[in-house]
């Protein structure tokens, strides 16, 4: 299965940033990718207010564009992180959602754990301000291969990955916004430890640059990673894609030489 993991510079027009994802996406499905993973933050990064004030519900109108741009090009379509609304107004979800090629949803993620830090710089980002959390656990299939589905934050979250595992995930989707000084102390640290622990391809589509007038700037650094640990595809800085064809036969490999999963005790470190 060829995989495409797309970067993108967002700021604060939708429009703009939907136009960028687009461009990616045939980008992607001329080069023969059956599946597009889009970043977190897919349609606007920016003041809290406005994203409050364009959240709308998974069947709304910049939801339906994406999935008629998955269906458009014959693709399946991992939309990364989209300001959901939902029972809170002022707190929308950070959703990411996965669309076949006919241009049907098929699954929704709300974010679990939400990034509330104080940075380097002095500045704070308070992600539980402006955001609801989610509550379920997701896996979903493509094309008969089960993937999980978590965004940016969550990465630091092990027990996450291998509840996606215990479901029967062979790939781990990790669409991200990292910051630069998080992204250059650990951002290719933990995405190959999740690929390594859990012997799952790992495809982290990311943000890169400065995102307008907020001054916010993102790692970048798209990586898609194999079960052994090495990257397979990486985009280091700049608006574009990361491509990799994922060898399932090679991770049937890797279980069965080191067959980690099958020794675990979840029965002894289960809390």
């Amino acid at each position: 299965m060829r995989i495409a993991a797309a970067q993108m510079c967002v700021g604060q027009d939708p429009d703009t940033n939907l136009a960028q994802a687009a461009a990616l996406v045939a980008e992607a499905a001329g080069a023969g990718a059956r599946l597009v993973a889009l970043p977190e933050n897919v349609v606007f990064m920016g003041d809290t207010r406005v994203r409050e004030a364009i959240a709308e519900p998974l069947d709304g109108p910049r939801a339906g564009a994406l999935c008629a741009l998955a269906a458009a090009h014959g693709v399946w379509l991992l939309v990364g992180g989209f300001p959901e609304r939902g029972r809170l107004p002022a707190r929308p979800y950070n959703t990411s959602f996965l669309i076949d090629p006919s241009g049907a949803r098929v699954a929704a993620y709300r974010k679990l754990h939400l990034f509330d830090v104080d940075l380097p710089d002095g500045r704070q980002i308070r992600e539980s301000s402006y955001t609801a959390a989610g509550d379920a656990v997701v896996t979903a299939e493509v094309d008969g291969v089960r993937v999980g589905l978590s965004i940016c934050y969550d990465l630091r979250f092990p027990e996450l990955f291998r509840a996606h595992v215990a479901e029967g995930a062979r790939v781990l989707f990790v669409p991200s916004a990292f910051t630069v000084p998080t992204g250059q102390a650990h951002w290719h640290l933990l995405l190959r430890a999740r690929a390594v622990e859990n012997q799952c391809f790992v495809v982290a589509p990311a943000q890169t640059g400065v995102h307008g007038a907020s001054g916010r700037s993102s790692y970048g650094h798209s990586l898609i990673v194999d079960p052994w640990g090495d990257v397979l595809a990486e985009r280091a800085d700049g608006v574009g894609l990361a491509l990799a064809d994922l060898d399932f036969t090679r991770q049937d490999d890797v279980r069965a030489r080191l067959p980690v999963l099958a020794h675990r005790r979840p029965e002894l470190t289960a809390r």
